[in-house]
Order: structure tokens, then C-alpha cells, then sequence
């Protein structure tokens, strides 16, 4: 790298190329595989588990030999760093584990990777081309890929087709630089660079991957199927995040006019009305400045008003909200230099670590925790000594000498400012696609990317920042829900599709995202629609958003009411099944909503089934289709118990009170609660265990305290409901939680087969020992 500027920071090097930052990555250790190729490069393979490999093609110069890089997915602790070692052996050029085989072509500069669980057995051809890369993946006739994230909404399974991985609003959200195959095997580009996947298109036999710029870095992995792809996907880029409880009710939006009296009121509506709500958000009219994404925002004092001498307690609009079940959620919008603070971390680990830090420029040093500091000394000329912070800054910022409204770019660790909402009673945050969309062509951000490369990673930084900086200011999980992200997304936040309304687009953006490791996604719902209303309720998490128009739920007929209250009891029921769903999201990365392809992976017609999925492991949905297809073994009718035996296609029957379909599968046992306006915790007294006769198998029934993060620590319970011929099996509970009952009140309510009647009955108290009931 001739003319290259080298900086220390931390553990890495940044060599600064062409205004390029190249950050160096620790040199190869006992897990690494180092080849010299043919045209004076080394390829380096990183065994990091037994189905999992990194594979990096060097950086070569005279003057600093080889160079290994990382991308700020790395650097900023997006993907895993750290893993156990995995025995290997290497015999020649070929790397063996208990889980796969790797062979390199230091000729030809190829792999060829062979799974031992799966089918897998395929060649990667990387090249460097410019100052990108061309990476080919070979494909088998037939094989069928999918993933990339919600990069496209036309299709679930991806083959013949091409993926500008570029975050565009309502076009691109989310792209994930992630692939599986049916054969067993998949792959992580980890770059943030504008990239392309080119799947069968070009060329019907080979996956593409393709950047103007970057390095040749990406992860392969193998899998005997597709949960256990995602398993290992989920480790390396993180597990999806597991809501509050309360996450997986009903979001209700305001319409952005709107004042604190009329939103205390229309709170009350839904308490009044007896449709159930638990988080009400406010759009951008909260500000005093619209559209503020600046770190010095404040309330809009003429619509809500709070006492400058006591801005915070019990006598809030806020806290008057709270006594009636409901969490406030404030809309934001960022166009701040996060990349500042990423940096402030990355040294403050180094220094944790012992290690000396040398920093660049207009970078202050600090420590990653919620005790972040800035020096005056170091931090530049825009903090002059002598004159004090503003008393609206932070507390923690008043030792800061800075001109009045004056931070550098970036020199706020965002989350600083949305502390004092939070301590008035905000709990959850919503983060538009404004500005975090936007292209900056000619930005350069404090940590020397061009926007070519931080454009991707920017969503990702930023969902990052706001859900740890909830969590480590609260000690509670977050609800912070985005529009934007990339790969990791999963771990930091919530997403929706876009304020679409609907439709059978973003439904297929929400089941590739599944495929792609993303559980926690959702779509907008048009209360008017009740096709819509089907799916915006029996989806992972429901939201409606008012946005600046009149779409209150009991401005409508009765009729119309009723139907959405329905819906809402509906989902509010169901709510121990979806949530044990997202604790098992949480736990392995199976998604909550499973494309049927991914479920059945048999058969290939459900390629093109993108109206019809899985909610959990027992209830089968369709929506904005007037055709369902039924899946192999025994499945009923939700409403009429008509049992119907698949493979089949039926048509799907809509009124005016119902939006599509809903069977659930023979054999399965589903937990639900009586009906609730809204929910605190992740347990209920009673459990109503409803059972739909068929083969013997296994439910499930996961509950925690709903709010703390020690579900991370696996403090949680798990109870298994076995149904084997006419016996319920309440069994031994697993695990246990702070707060957790020593009963719960359970009735099982057997569903008659072709019939919507119920047959009831009570186990009373049932204990940790569990409980067996005859049918």
C-alpha cells in the first residue's frame, strides 16, 4: 500500500489510502489457515466452529507485508469476535472438522467446501477486480437459495435473480448480505460497501457477490438443515432481541397534531371502548422543533406541557398514561455522526484491555459504559474553556466547557440527550427512515468512510446505539423499533416494513427477513381493510400508524369497531404462544414467522407461496390471497373446526368480519390468557391450554418477568404440554425466573373436531411438578 498513512487505535491499524480507512485485524493465530496463491496473495481461512469459516484474501505491500482487514462489523461488535477454539486438522491444503471439509487451490485461488451433515459440496471462486471484488458461489441444477434480507418483494426463493444491497426507503429497508441453500450451506459477505448478489442471473450456475470497492471477506457456514443454518448464522451475527411482553401487543401511533389532552384521552378511548393497547406513540409534532434531529431537541411546550419546576413524577400526562396500561413511544429521526461514539469505544476497550492508544484526530477518548466523558482538553477547537454547558445538556455534561447549542458533530454520544425523556416515562422509541435513508455523497464521516461505505452500516449503528444505551441506562429490555438495518439488525432492535399499510410486498419482505435471521419484524395495518387487519394482527408484532391522518379505531361504525376489537382480543389471547415463539427466536434464530419453504423444504412449489405462512409452529395464516395452501397432515379451521387434510389448496373464505385464514395444526397444544386491555409481565395467572386432537407431539409454554434483560442469562421457564392419544401432559417446568409464580391457574379447552364447539375443563393450581389430565 504505497503513500499509506498507519494509525494505531486500539487493536487495530487504520492505513489510510486514498482518504480509504482500512482497519488491520489481528494476525493469524492456531484457528487460522494461511495459503500463499499463485499470484503473490495469501488466502486465510479461520476456523471458528465446525461449520463455520471465515475466509479474508490479503492486502500485499513491500514496505508492510501482509495486511489483514476488518469491516466496521467487526470493528464495531456487530458480528462475534470471540470464539472457543475448534479442533481441526490440516493435511496439505485441505482443512478438516468434525463438521465440514475446506480445500484450498493455491492455484487456481478457490476453495472447494464439502458439508459432512448436508449435501453441500460446492467451489467459491473469489477475485479481486479494481478495488472490489467478485466472489462466485457454484450452484447445483436445481438448488434453491434464499435470504438477502428485505432486498426485494417479489419473490421468497432467489435464484434468477439480481439484489442491489443498497438501503432505499420501501425498496431496500434491511438488506442482508446473507444467503442459504437447500443443500446445506450459507454464506455472510462482510462488507458494508454498496454490493450486489447476482443469483443464477448471469450465470445459471453461480452466485455472484460483487463491490466497486472493498476487500474479499466473508463467513461460510454448513448445516444438516435450514434451523440449523440459521443457528450458526444467529451466533455470528446475533440473536434476535426478545421484546418486553408488552412489545408483542398492539402499537397505536397518534396522528402527529395531536396534543397531551387529546392523547390521555384517546388512551382512555381504548380503555373505555375495551380494545386493548399497550404502547401510544407520538410523531415528530412532539417536538418543539419539527423534525429535530439534532441532540438538543425538546418537548413542543404548547401541546405538551410539563412544569419547569417539576418536569418529571406522578403528575404527568405521562405518568397519567402509565396508570392506564400504556407505554409512550417518541418518533425520532438521526442524521448525527454516530461513527464518533463507535470510535470513543473502540478505544476505551483498548484501554480497558491495557493496550496503549494512539487516536486520530478530532477522535476523544473514552470509556464504553454509560459514564462517557469528553475531555476539553482533546476535544477540539469547538470546546472553548471558561464558558459553561447549557442547563438543558446533561447532567452528567455540565463539567463540559462548550459554546451554548455548539457540539461538534458527534461529540454527544447519542443516546445522552434522550436520557432526560426517558427519566420523564418514554419507553420505547421509534426511528424513522428520515435522513438515516438519505445518501451523503459528499460526507465524510469522523471515522474516514465515505458514505459508499457507511451508508449500509449507518442504520446498524444507530439501532445499536439506541436499544444499549436503553438497556444499560435502565437495566430493561428496549422497544426501540426501526425502519433500517443491515446484518446483526436482529440483536439491537424492531423493524416494520415500511408505512405501507399493507400488502402482499411487505408481506414477503417480512418472511425473508425471517429467512435472513430478522424475527422481530412487522408491517403497518389499514383498520379499514380487514384483510389487512388480519395480517397487521397475526404477524410477530402489530403496529398502526396514524401518521397526519384520522385512523382511530372506534371512528368507524360499530360493526366495524367490533371487528377490530375482535382482532385485538384475538392477539392479545394469543400472546403466550407468539411470545414463547420469540423466546425460541431468541434462543436459536428460528423466526417467529416461517416462510413455507424454510417449514418444508420438500417442496419446492412453496417458493412461490408468498401469502401464506407460519405463525409459530402451529398456525398456519394466509392473508391478501383468496387461495391457502395447506401443508401435509391434518390441520382445522380456527373458527369452525372444519378439519381438513393437506397437501392441498383451499380457497380462503372472507367476510366482513374476517381477513383470511387461520388453521392450526392437529396435535398441537396452543397456551392462551383470557382477555387483558394490556400486559406487564410475561406470566399470567391463568393459562387456558386449548387442544386440537391429532398426532402425539410436544407444545410449549415459555415464560419470563417480561421486562428485565435476564433472559440472557437464561432465566426463564419452559414448560412442555404433551399430548400423547386422549392424555395432556402438563410437565415438569424448566428453568425459573425472579418473581415467578409457584402456580398458575390452568383450564384445557379440547376442541371438537369438524365443529367450533369447546369441551372445558379446570386443573386448578397447577404446580413446578406439572399435571396429567385425561381427554
Amino acid at each position: 500500500m504505497k503513500n499509506a498513512i498507519a494509525v494505531v487505535l486500539g487493536a487495530w491499524t487504520i492505513f489510510v489510502v486514498q482518504a480509504r480507512p482500512v482497519w488491520k485485524a489481528p494476525a493469524p493465530d492456531a484457528q487460522s489457515v494461511v495459503t500463499k496463491l499463485s499470484d503473490g496473495a495469501e488466502l486465510r481461512v479461520d476456523v471458528l466452529a465446525e461449520n463455520l469459516f471465515r475466509v479474508r484474501r490479503s492486502w500485499t505491500n513491500d514496505a508492510n507485508g501482509v495486511v489483514w482487514t476488518e469491516s466496521g462489523m467487526n470493528r464495531y461488535g456487530i458480528l462475534k469476535g470471540e470464539w472457543s477454539k475448534t479442533p481441526f486438522a490440516r493435511e496439505g491444503n485441505e482443512i478438516r472438522t468434525s463438521g465440514a471439509v475446506l480445500a484450498v487451490d493455491p492455484e487456481k485461488g478457490t476453495l472447494q467446501v464439502k458439508s459432512l451433515s448436508s449435501a453441500a459440496d460446492f467451489t467459491i471462486t473469489p477475485k479481486v477486480v479494481g478495488k472490489g471484488y467478485a466472489i462466485a458461489f457454484s450452484l447445483t441444477k436445481d438448488e434453491r437459495i434464499y435470504g438477502f434480507g428485505d432486498s426485494g418483494r417479489d419473490n421468497i426463493m432467489r435464484r434468477g435473480h439480481r439484489f442491489d444491497l443498497w438501503i432505499r426507503n420501501n425498496l431496500c429497508n434491511i438488506p442482508i448480505p446473507m444467503a442459504v441453500s437447500r443443500r446445506g450451506w450459507g454464506m455472510l459477505l462482510n462488507s458494508t460497501w454498496r454490493n450486489a448478489f447476482d443469483c443464477g442471473l448471469k450465470d445459471p450456475d453461480a452466485l455472484f457477490c460483487e463491490a466497486n470497492e472493498g476487500d474479499v471477506d466473508f463467513y461460510v457456514f454448513t448445516g444438516k438443515d435450514y434451523r440449523a443454518l440459521l443457528d450458526i448464522y444467529t451466533q455470528l451475527s446475533g440473536r434476535p432481541a426478545l421484546l418486553p411482553i408488552w412489545g408483542y401487543g398492539f402499537t397505536y401511533v397518534c396522528n402527529q397534531n395531536i396534543d397531551q389532552y387529546n392523547l390521555v384521552n384517546e388512551g382512555l378511548q381504548f380503555r373505555d371502548r375495551d380494545l386493548p393497547c399497550d404502547v401510544i406513540g407520538l410523531e415528530p409534532g412532539w417536538m418543539q422543533k419539527f423534525y429535530d434531529n439534532s441532540v438538543y431537541k425538546e418537548w413542543n411546550q404548547e401541546r405538551f406541557y410539563f412544569p419547569y419546576w417539576a418536569p418529571k413524577g406522578s403528575h404527568t400526562f405521562v405518568s397519567a398514561l402509565k396508570r392506564i396500561g400504556f407505554k409512550l413511544s417518541l418518533w425520532l429521526c438521526c442524521d448525527y455522526d454516530l461513527t464518533r461514539y463507535e470510535e470513543q469505544c473502540a478505544a476505551g476497550l483498548a484501554k480497558k484491555g491495557g493496550r496503549q492508544v494512539e487516536v486520530p484526530a478530532g477522535i476523544t477518548e473514552t470509556w464504553e459504559d454509560d459514564r462517557i466523558g469528553i475531555d476539553p482538553k482533546t476535544a477540539g477547537d469547538k470546546l472553548k474553556s471558561g464558558k459553561k454547558a447549557s442547563r438543558h445538556k446533561p447532567a452528567m455534561y455540565q463539567r463540559l466547557y462548550c459554546p451554548e447549542d455548539d457540539y461538534p458533530d458527534g461529540m454527544l454520544p447519542w443516546f445522552e440527550h434522550l436520557k432526560k425523556f426517558v427519566d420523564q416515562g418514554a419507553q420505547c422509541f421509534k426511528l424513522d427512515g428520515c435522513n438515516q435513508f438519505g445518501e451523503h455523497p459528499t460526507r465524510k464521516w469522523a471515522n474516514g468512510m465515505s458514505d459508499e461505505e457507511m451508508h449500509n452500516l449507518y442504520a446498524d449503528v444507530y439501532d445499536k446505539q439506541m436499544a444499549r444505551g436503553f438497556e444499560e441506562y435502565t437495566g430493561r429490555r428496549s422497544m426501540v423499533y426501526s425502519a433500517g438495518g443491515y446484518a446483526g439488525v436482529q440483536q439491537f432492535v424492531a423493524t416494520w416494513a415500511g408505512d405501507t399499510g399493507g400488502g402482499a410486498k411487505p408481506l414477503a419482505s417480512l418472511l425473508n427477513l425471517g429467512i435472513s435471521g430478522h424475527s422481530n419484524q412487522s408491517c403497518d395495518m389499514s383498520i379499514r381493510n380487514v384483510q389487512s387487519l388480519h395480517f397487521g394482527f397475526l404477524q410477530t408484532w402489530s403496529q398502526q400508524n396514524n401518521w397526519d391522518y384520522w385512523e382511530q379505531p372506534w371512528i368507524d361504525p360499530p360493526e366495524k369497531v367490533a371487528v377490530f376489537r375482535a382482532y385485538a382480543h384475538l392477539r392479545y389471547r394469543l400472546l403466550p404462544y407468539i411470545y414463547t415463539a420469540a423466546a425460541e427466536a431468541a434462543r436459536t434464530g428460528w423466526p417467529v414467522m416461517r416462510a413455507l419453504p424454510f417449514v418444508y423444504p420438500d417442496v419446492p412449489e412453496y417458493d412461490t407461496c408468498v401469502t401464506t405462512y407460519m405463525l409459530g409452529p402451529d398456525l398456519l395464516v394466509s392473508a391478501f390471497t383468496k387461495e391457502i395452501s395447506i401443508p401435509e397432515g391434518t390441520w382445522y379451521d380456527w373458527r369452525t373446526g372444519e378439519a381438513v387434510t393437506g397437501p392441498c389448496r383451499r380457497p380462503v373464505t372472507e367476510s366482513q368480519d374476517w381477513g383470511g385464514a387461520l388453521y392450526v395444526r392437529a396435535g398441537a397444544v396452543i397456551p392462551m390468557w383470557p382477555k387483558k386491555p394490556h400486559v406487564e409481565k410475561g406470566w399470567n395467572e391463568e393459562v387456558e391450554l386449548h387442544v386440537w386432537p391429532g398426532p402425539d407431539g410436544t407444545s410449549w409454554l415459555y415464560e419470563d418477568d417480561g421486562t428485565s434483560l435476564d433472559y440472557r442469562a437464561g432465566k426463564g421457564a419452559r414448560t412442555p404440554l404433551v399430548l400423547k392419544g386422549n392424555v395432556l401432559t402438563v410437565g415438569k417446568r424448566e428453568g425459573a425466573f425472579k418473581g415467578m409464580p409457584a402456580t398458575r391457574r390452568m383450564k384445557i379447552v379440547t376442541h371438537k373436531p369438524g365443529s367450533a364447539e369447546t369441551e372445558e375443563g379446570d386443573l386448578g393450581e397447577v404446580g413446578p411438578a406439572g399435571w396429567t389430565r385425561m381427554q
